[in-house]
């Protein structure tokens, strides 16, 4: 079962950090379908929001096709986001947790380490297709040792 997390201070929509958190769930697996959403009432409770905004962050999963209305039974998960690439076991996902590990034991803090990634994000998507560094797992650069 998700929990939302309401972020006052964040300059985004509240309906949006809403829909954000389900789509962020259902890409790493958290909900999948046929799972139930918290019941407008229960997000109420939990994140003190106005009943309508919870609704409209429903609706918009809705039109995105994410989840369904059933009358008297509640919303339910009706597509899964998740790619076995992100999935809890995955390599990448683990060499990810031991980045962020290494980033924080640096000094790095949350939006230190969100900053990078945003711009991390942003060169990979700046480079043609093929050109990942050749750092990459079983792709690495042979040492000046290994070409002499």
């Amino acid at each position: 079962m998700i929990e939302f997390q309401v972020n006052r201070h964040s300059g985004v929509a509240t309906y949006l950090q809403l829909v954000n958190q389900v789509k962020q769930a259902l890409r790493l697996g958290v909900l999948e379908p046929g799972d139930r959403l918290p019941t407008a009432r229960a997000v109420v409770e939990a994140t003190a929001i106005n009943p309508n905004t919870v609704l409209k962050a429903y609706r918009e999963l809705e039109r995105e096709g994410l989840v369904e209305p059933r009358p008297g039974q509640g919303t339910f998960v009706t597509r899964s986001l998740s790619r076995p690439e992100a999935a809890a076991d995955s390599p990448l996902r683990a060499d990810l947790v031991d980045w962020v590990t290494r980033a924080h034991a640096a000094g790095l803090g949350r939006e230190d380490v969100l900053a990078l990634v945003e711009a991390a994000l942003a060169e990979a998507a700046a480079r043609p297709r093929g050109a990942e560094r050749s750092t990459r797992a079983g792709t690495e650069r042979p040492s000046r040792e290994d070409t002499q």
